[in-house]
């Protein structure tokens, strides 16, 4: 039997909450961090100017309270649990700096410091409002069917064994498995399906899809709290918690280089005073020594080139959301993608209009045919049909007494004569079977007259984008999906893709990527919907599609393809690969300055001056290195 292709009369459009996001001055690091920038950017000027100490001192005053506080107090604290992080390390020189005379060097760390840490919060926040949101999609009430008649309750008070009525254009409120009716069903959000599936009496439904044709009663099968969509988000709480830390590079040996830099510091002061030294001579070399040892050099050495990388992919339509996550795209070894708005653009075309034998019409006619019928629909696979007979230029003419009927089809009259149109069966016509996820059979007055097949839409750039991630990785990327096998496996042919995993829930994304990473793989995930965010959670570096992207896979994914071009995705793993190398170098030379410096003042006796003109020259010299990705030339898209 065929089935719907279109609705009528068309769902309203289903009214969500706005989405509450968290505004960047609600958050404390954010306003302190603010107020420790505007008082040094005006300090700054009077500085170098030459103004009286006294018209910017009070400024620099005031960028190091606001900005110094709260790393200074997290360090006491962690220092109170015996350990020594580097952000008490960058306070304590930061104050050196000033002790001797240097208040704008040190009120430059303490800014960046304060920056960073508001960014951070920010992000970790707005992580938190895309998660909590995900829950809007699931209704607030349900229409609970009772002996003597209907009740509106919320999802909540839902039980298991309820009947839920579901009317055309309502989102289910449960999971559950379908008693009565039929209709199509969006559920795009769950399972990644580019089109409405029907539902008929003994399918299971999701809590959070649309229901689009028809009504449909709903026996509640689980309990709302552990809905397929609350399992969502737990999922992408839990892999946000168990994540490996976000630190760079640098910041994984900080604890030994701040404890060694503490001794040391210690030593230069205390030994020479043992032994007699003037303590002004003391106190001024062991600051000189905290100076040209401290990390200023190092962290810039890390920054720039990761900060350059982000800048670049920016301006080509990547967003990479910290320099944590520009580092994480460089260190993959492996790919997984998601299907549907990923390899696919999520909307259907027509592929194939194969006329019947003996019919009497040719491809023209028949979509045409099928295009009037389909015209007063909003139907995802009406529009693709009449966007193909208008691509054809072919005229569309006006239908009278249009009629859809949930598990038959759509009929209209055309020109006098009755058209139907309607998926077909598996058996009927041969234009389904290149892998085609519809066959679409037309008839009139009752007469087969052939099909039509409709694919999603395969991204122009998605076999070159697989092509360039296994070059960088070494090893073909994985198809990860959760629509059928067919269409699935359509893609994975289209795109050299040899691993195939079709029908998955998001549960069985997240067991996907992390069997990878019990393997040894640190595993790139590249999605764009709801169904896809605990996937991009729980994968070392996760990159959302951002035209289509949902709320929360933009927020829970390391970064957002902006422009909607699958070979961005290869090219800022490529450029996240060229910053590492650069921060390696950077590395390197800042090391070799440090060394020299540190040993020039134990051994000689190294200016102040001098050693801060070293410490400053390094850090400037590894800072413009880093600025080499700035470079129209660095970003590689193909």
């Amino acid at each position: 039997m065929s089935t719907t292709l279109a609705p009528t009369p068309v769902p309203a459009p289903v009214r969500r909450a706005p989405r509450r996001r968290t505004r960047v001055l609600a958050l404390p690091e954010a306003r302190w961090a603010l107020v420790s920038l505007v008082a040094f950017l005006l300090a700054l000027p009077l500085d170098l100017g030459g103004a009286p100490a006294w018209t910017y001192g009070p400024l620099y005053a005031v960028a190091y309270a606001s900005g110094g506080w709260e790393p200074a107090l997290e360090g006491l604290r962690a220092l109170r649990e015996k350990t020594l992080d580097v952000d008490l390390l960058m306070i304590v020189a930061a104050l050196g700096a000033a002790a001797i005379g240097q208040v704008l060097d040190g009120g430059l760390l303490i800014v960046i410091f304060a920056t960073s840490g508001a960014l951070e919060a920010l992000a970790t926040a707005r992580t938190a409002d895309s998660v909590r949101g995900l829950l809007d999609l699931a209704p607030t009430t349900a229409t609970r069917l009772r002996e003597g008649g209907e009740e509106t309750v919320p999802t909540a008070d839902l039980a298991v064994g309820d009947l839920v009525l579901v009317r055309p254009g309502e989102r289910i409120g449960a999971d559950g498995t379908v008693a009565e009716g039929a209709g199509e069903v969006d559920q795009a959000t769950i399972t990644g399906e580019s089109l409405p599936v029907l539902k008929r009496p003994g399918d299971d439904v999701f809590a959070g899809t649309l229901n689009g044709t028809g009504a449909l009663r709903v026996r509640v099968g689980r309990d709302p709290a552990d809905s397929v969509i609350a399992r969502i988000v737990t999922l992408v709480e839990e892999a946000s918690r168990t994540k490996a830390p976000t630190q760079l590079f640098i910041e994984k040996i900080e604890q030994r280089y701040s404890v060694g830099v503490v001794v040391a510091t210690l030593a230069v002061f205390g030994i020479p005073l043992a032994f007699g030294a003037d303590l002004t001579d003391a106190l001024l070399r062991a600051m000189t020594f905290m100076i040209v040892a401290s990390p200023c050099a190092v962290v810039l050495a890390t920054m720039p080139p990761l900060l350059s990388a982000i800048a670049n992919a920016g301006r080509h339509g990547v967003l990479v959301k910290s320099a944590v996550a520009m580092e994480r795209l460089g260190e993959i070894d492996t790919a997984a993608l998601d299907k549907t708005g990923t390899l696919t653009e999520g909307t259907p075309e027509v592929t194939a209009v194969t006329p019947a034998a003996g019919a009497g019409v040719d491809e023209d006619a028949l979509l045409a045919l099928a295009a009037a019928a389909e015209h007063p629909s909003e139907h995802p696979l009406a529009r693709a049909i009449v966007a193909a007979a208008r691509a054809r230029g072919l005229h569309i003419a006006p239908a009278d007494d249009f009629t859809a009927a949930p598990g038959r089809g759509v009929t209209a009259v055309i020109d006098g004569r009755t058209v139907h149109v309607g998926r077909a069966e598996p058996t009927e016509g041969t234009a389904g079977a290149a892998g085609a996820e519809t066959t679409v059979r037309v008839t009139r007055d009752g007469t087969h007259l052939g099909t039509l097949a409709l694919t999603d839409r395969l991204r122009d750039d998605a076999a070159r984008a697989t092509t360039r991630l296994t070059a960088l990785t070494g090893t073909a990327p994985t198809l990860l999906t959760g629509d059928h096998a067919a269409a699935a496996a359509r893609v994975a042919d289209a795109t050299g893709i040899t691993d195939v995993r079709a029908g998955l829930l998001p549960e069985d994304k997240v067991g996907a990527v992390r069997e990878r990473e019990r393997a040894g793989r640190k595993v790139l995930f590249v999605g764009d919907g709801v169904n896809d965010a605990p996937a991009l959670a729980a994968a070392h570096a996760g990159v959302a599609m951002g035209r289509a992207g949902s709320d929360l896979a933009l927020e829970t994914a390391d970064a957002v393809v902006v422009r909607d071009e699958l070979t961005a995705v290869p090219a800022v793993v490529d450029l996240s690969r060229r910053a590492r190398r650069l921060v390696v170098q950077n590395l390197a030379v800042a090391g070799v300055f440090i060394t020299v410096l540190v040993l020039w003042d134990l051994i000689g006796h190294l200016p102040l001056p001098l050693g801060v003109a070293g410490h400053e020259g390094s850090t400037v010299l590894v800072g413009l290195n880093g600025l080499r990705l700035l470079r129209e030339s660095a970003w590689r898209p193909e």
